[in-house]
């Protein structure tokens, strides 16, 4: 087969490739947006269409679950102390993980490697085995039900997170740029802040924006430490879950939920640009 004609094969199959790869695209996208599109769908149900068999894509939606429990479940407090809490959370994890990322990058220490993989098997603990200690000691010391208390807590499993992430960016930089900091006049921490965090802005965005999610969906520690006044969204869409007899309240469940899917789902759009760079970023520098 000559050049040219294996060139034409190739310009021939090429369309046929493009398109498969967009069908599998749109059929993965599809199969995994299909729970959230349902359960937008049925939070404008009545419960009469709810239950309906088979289920209906055609019905008369309806506002009433959202007007009768955004109140009853206290949406807009526990989604305010939810956006307190998870950016709260999120700050301090960036903060503390990043510079403990960088000292285990950089710093030649003994035994940094097991430090490291110590941290790292800590998220293997099972978080109930944390979190009653932790109401025990918060009780105690009278900060119980605070939203101080549940950042804290967060940044338990957070700062792992972000310090495994970090330092896999930080030592794919080259250390001549401290290097040549310090020649200069700055000290560690100095080029740190002045030369590293600048260069490495994209990493740490990213970061953070995973981090405010995961805070934002848990709720073993929110469950356990709060009580009402700190609560968060995810405890009340499992307060609604517990609260019937008869079965669980679907409509409520549903409302409340796409409720909690909004704000992420604005966050994630507003700060795509930012994301997509730092794993591009992250991806060209490991």
């Amino acid at each position: 087969m000559t050049a040219a004609s294996s060139t034409a094969v190739r310009r021939g199959k090429f369309p046929t490739g493009h398109y498969l790869r967009i069908a599998g695209g749109v059929i993965a996208c599809a199969f995994f947006l299909f729970p959230v599109f349902w359960m937008v769908l049925t939070s404008f149900k009545m419960p009469r269409d709810i239950f309906t068999t088979p289920p209906t894509l055609f019905f008369t939606p309806t506002i009433e679950t959202y007007t009768s429990y955004i109140w009853h479940a206290d949406v807009p407090r526990r989604m305010l102390n939810t956006v307190i809490v998870a950016c709260g959370a999120g700050l301090l994890s960036i903060v503390a993980g990043s510079m403990a990322g960088y000292a285990l990058a950089r710093v030649k220490l003994r035994g940094a490697a097991t430090i490291g993989a110590l941290i790292l098997l800590s998220r293997g603990v099972p978080p109930i085995a944390l979190a009653v200690p932790m109401f025990l000691v918060a009780r105690r010391l009278g900060i119980a039900d605070q939203h101080i208390t549940l950042i804290l807590a967060y940044c338990t499993f957070l700062i792992p997170y972000v310090m495994w992430l970090m330092r896999s960016f930080f030592k794919s930089l080259p250390p001549e740029l401290e290097e040549s900091a310090m020649l200069d006049g700055c000290t560690r921490f100095g080029a740190f802040v002045r030369i590293i965090v600048p260069i490495s802005m994209p990493g740490l965005l990213s970061t953070l924006i995973f981090s405010i999610i995961l805070a934002w969906e848990e709720l073993l520690f929110a469950l356990v430490l709060t009580n009402r006044f700190a609560t968060t969204i995810p405890v009340a869409i499992a307060g609604i879950a517990g609260d019937s007899v008869n079965g669980a309240n679907w409509g409520a469940l549903t409302a409340v939920g796409t409720l909690t899917v909004i704000p992420v789902v604005i966050f994630a759009l507003l700060v795509q640009k930012w994301l997509i760079k730092g794993l591009a970023d992250g991806a060209t520098k490991g």
